[in-house]
């Protein structure tokens, strides 16, 4: 006998064998006819286990791989283009900005804006 899981195969062709109804002593293969003890069965446990990322929850995905706040090596390396846009934390006119798409593709994009000048940032869902 093979168990996979709470699956039971026969060992000569591989065949899914009928679950132990208990009327009988033995399970017969289908195919090959080969025999088994039901009480081979009897004491068989299913014991399953799984990752923490094998069923995500809605909450873990909906975090954001993007940094909040950024060095000044890192935002100078920023790919966002420069628009004029006042910063509200230092008054200055113009931000660096770039957009990504982290909620359903149905919605809108949300905008992470730069300021040049201090560094503030700050986004906004579209």
């Amino acid at each position: 006998m093979s168990a996979v899981g709470s699956l039971i195969f026969c060992v000569s062709c591989g065949n899914l064998l009928d679950s132990v109804d208990g009327q009988s002593n033995k399970i017969t293969c289908g195919v090959c006819q080969r025999s088994y003890s039901a009480k081979d069965f009897s004491n068989l446990k299913v014991v399953t286990r799984s990752h923490d990322d094998a069923f995500p929850s809605s909450l873990r995905l909906k975090k954001s791989a993007v940094k909040t706040s950024l060095s000044k090596s890192d935002q100078e390396a920023n790919n966002g283009a420069t628009i004029k846009e006042t910063c509200e934390k230092c008054g200055n006119e113009e931000m660096v900005y770039h957009t990504l798409q982290l909620r359903s593709a149905d919605e809108g994009a949300t905008v992470f804006y730069t300021c040049t000048n201090c560094g503030y940032r700050y986004k906004v869902n579209n």
